[in-house]
């Protein structure tokens, strides 16, 4: 490939109508960071490029180096359509979501890693036989994990050890649990928290008996944490 084009790996986080037939997206990549690029007559019924970039999959894209910001996709070849993604209300909105979250908390430069979690929370929600509520925590812990921002979760605010038994409230400015009479998470909650952040796909946590109820309750906590600190979110 000349140095006025470039192949990579994509996943869709925006798309815009522009003019009769184009589209412009914006592409995460594993190796260029986040993509601007126009897609030509993409919206005719006879393009050919229309079924190799499709929202909720992984493309292979080739590109023309635009003088702007913004580049042009000369061919396009569907890698992974993760389909249950689109069928399903609840996967397709949570898929919304991480998309929004990732798109929204990155910049133009982006590590691999985002890519890489993006697309293993996509994995999690196409598996059918695992609850999609399982995938937005573990997903949004991984994200925070990822912007630097990931929570204390083996001591408390005052440097002890987190004892089983014992209930604790978490400081949300610092990211850590802290002693009270009245705590409201148990050891399960921060051993749940441990898991997922702890793991590389959804798919483990999924295994293990009573997690669903755990994610219920420690979901509010996770978004709080997300608003907290990746101030794009709130």
């Amino acid at each position: 490939m000349n140095a006025k084009s470039f192949t990579t790996k994509g996943i869709i986080l925006t798309r815009t109508n522009f003019g009769e037939a184009d589209r412009i997206l914006t592409f995460l990549t594993k190796d260029h960071g986040k993509v601007k690029a126009i897609a030509k007559g993409v919206r005719k019924s006879k393009s050919k490029l229309a079924g190799g970039i499709e929202l909720f999959s992984i493309s292979d894209l080739t590109l023309i180096i635009g003088k702007g910001e913004i580049n042009t996709i000369i061919s396009s070849r569907l890698v992974k359509h993760y389909a249950n993604l689109a069928k399903d209300l609840d996967r397709s909105n949570m898929a919304y979501g991480f998309i929004h979250k990732i798109n929204k908390a990155t910049e133009e430069k982006t590590e691999p890693e985002y890519f890489n979690l993006l697309k293993a929370a996509f994995e999690g929600l196409d598996n059918t036989n695992i609850d999609p509520q399982l995938s937005e925590p573990w997903f949004n812990l991984h994200l925070l994990k990822l912007t630097g921002h990931a929570p204390n979760l083996r001591t408390t605010s005052d440097g002890q050890k987190l004892q089983v038994g014992r209930h604790y409230n978490f400081d949300l400015d610092r990211m850590i649990f802290t002693q009270g009479e009245k705590g409201k998470y148990s050891p399960n909650h921060i051993k749940f928290l441990r898991f997922c952040i702890g793991t590389k796909t959804p798919r483990v946590i999924n295994r293990i008996q009573g997690t669903d109820k755990l994610a219920a309750n420690c979901r509010p906590l996770v978004e709080a944490m997300l608003k907290t600190h990746i101030r794009t979110l709130a």
